[in-house]
Order: C-alpha cells, then structure tokens, then sequence
C-alpha cells in the first residue's frame, strides 16, 4: 500500500493538556500538527490530555492539516489507554499516531494490532497511519527493518534529544551542533533514518530545536537537513513555523530551474537523445526524476 502523500514541511507539537494551545494550532500554518500525550505532559495531567485530544480532532476546522497524535511510549503505563480513547473519539478527522521510542519492529507491531483492533470494534472507515520517532542506539541499529515493519507506517522522526543520551553524547542541547565535534554531529542517525525511510516510500522528519527564540539558530539547523532531503523539522512553538516553512519550501529559482530540465529533456527525447545539455551542465534521466520530484514539491505548496 502506497503511503498518502502529505505536505510536511513544519510539523507543530502542541501540548494536548491546553486546549487554548490547541484552538491556536488550529489555526497555525503548520502542515501537520501533533497533539502529545507524551514529553510535555505531566503525569498528573495525562487523563485530561487523553481526553483533550480524544476531542478536539472534532472540535476544531484544521482545514487542509495533517493531524497527528503522539501516544506515550510502550515503556509507560499510558499506551494502551491513549490509542483506546483517541481512537474512540468523535468523528474520523485524525489522520495519524505517533509513536514515541521506537526501539524495534515490535514496538511497531504492537502498536499496529492494537489500533486495528479499536478501528474493527468502533467501525472506522478511516485507515489512521503511524509516524515513528527513532530516539535511541538500538532504534537507529533497528531502523531498517522499523522501517518496513507496517504497511501503516508514513513517516519516520529523529529524536536527537533522547538519541544524545542514549548514546551518552556530552550535550544537554537537543538539536544543536557541539564544536568540539569536527563535523556534524548527528549525521549518522539523521542518515540511516532517512534512508530508510526512503528505501520503504516513507516520509523523513528532523525534530525539534530546543531554543525556541533563536530563529538565526533554527534556520541553519533546517538548511542542513533540508540538504540532506528531509522533508520537514518540528516546530516546538508557533514561532518557528514560518522559518521552517520557507527553509523546505523550494525556491523559485530552483523550481524554474526544474522545469527547464524537463523541458530540455522532452526535447531531448523528441531527437531520441538520452541526454542533453542545460547552461553548460550535462543532464539525463537522473536529472527527470530530480527535478520531477521538486516541481511536485512547489506544485503541492502552491495548492495548498
């Protein structure tokens, strides 16, 4: 089964213990929203975080929003009772769980039997898919086979703050680069998940820059793995949508570029050559399906 094809460019984390946070949300410019169950919210506050989320994917226009829900990790008491109560709320606007310390591929299994368990008793008609968070050693050593563990599964996340200490990392950033590290420092994970989500169609998410107010800081970090060909970063305050969004939305340079390839190339195959010749540049089959999947990227923006 194919995965849908979703704009993800900023992905916002909002609190699900405020509903007022959530109303904002709402109305954000996110392409994809994520109401947590998890990290920012207390233990005390859980049961009215649940309900909360079980809620407002009914309460609120989200528009043209992906809307996702992060569940607690199978390492908590919380789990089952998240996906029960989300999945037994009104209505079928919820498009995807997320799934938080994905460790294995039976984390993934669990979670998929569990939810199409509650889809089968309440009658859904809607598939709800799976976004999964890799933040850990034995994630990243499991990712390839994470990846292809569930035909649900849409969208892989790096989590760099609990990679870092997993790994025992000498930082307590999340997100941000150490210079006593000759490099970037998280390559190597950011680049097993992404291939592994696109050796399995999936999308590739980067996580969240911790300092909220340092948009300069923020815009670099999304550079990096915009380069990389992430698809899109979280966004842990409204703040950062708009930088993020620009960061993954191509420019139109490129984009004018991209279509000049094709054109180039439908003329090229007119003469029935294999390549061809673009402002001293050689391009060729490889450079279709490049600049094919950046004109789509535009083309999806634009028609948001």
């Amino acid at each position: 089964m194919s995965v849908p094809v979703r704009l993800n460019r900023s992905q916002l984390s909002v609190p699900a213990s405020s509903m007022r946070f959530i109303e904002k949300a709402a109305t954000s410019d996110a392409d994809v929203v994520f109401l947590d169950l998890e990290d920012s919210v207390a233990a005390g506050d859980k049961a009215e975080a649940r309900a909360n989320a079980a809620r407002a994917p009914s309460s609120f226009d989200w528009g043209a929003k992906t809307l996702s829900i992060r569940v607690n990790a199978w390492d908590t008491p919380w789990t089952f009772r998240d996906v029960v109560a989300v999945l037994e709320g009104e209505g079928e606007r919820l498009d995807l769980l997320m799934l938080p310390k994905v460790h294995r591929p039976a984390d993934v299994h669990a979670l998929e039997a569990l939810v199409a368990q509650v889809e089968l008793e309440q009658g859904r008609k809607k598939r709800v898919g799976l976004e999964l968070i890799i933040e850990s050693a034995e994630g990243v050593s499991n990712v390839d086979a994470i990846a292809a563990a569930s035909s649900r599964v849409e969208a892989l996340h790096y989590g760099p703050g609990d990679y870092a200490a997993s790994t025992g990392a000498r930082t307590t950033a999340i997100g941000e680069q150490d210079p006593a590290y000759p490099g970037d420092l998280w390559h190597y994970p950011m680049s097993r998940i992404l291939v592994a989500a696109r050796a399995n169609g999936l999308r590739a998410l980067d996580g969240p820059w911790s300092r909220h107010a340092d948009l300069e800081g923020l815009e670099a970090a999304a550079r990096r793995t915009a380069a990389m060909g992430f698809d899109g970063k979280w966004a842990i305050h409204p703040g950062q949508i708009e930088t993020i969004n620009t960061v993954f939305t191509p420019p139109q340079a490129e984009v004018e570029h991209a279509r000049r390839i094709l054109a180039a190339m439908e003329e090229a195959a007119i003469a029935k050559r294999g390549a061809a010749t673009l402002d001293g540049r050689m391009i060729d089959v490889a450079s279709i399906r490049q600049a094919e999947g950046l004109v789509a990227r535009a083309d999806r923006i634009a028609g948001r």
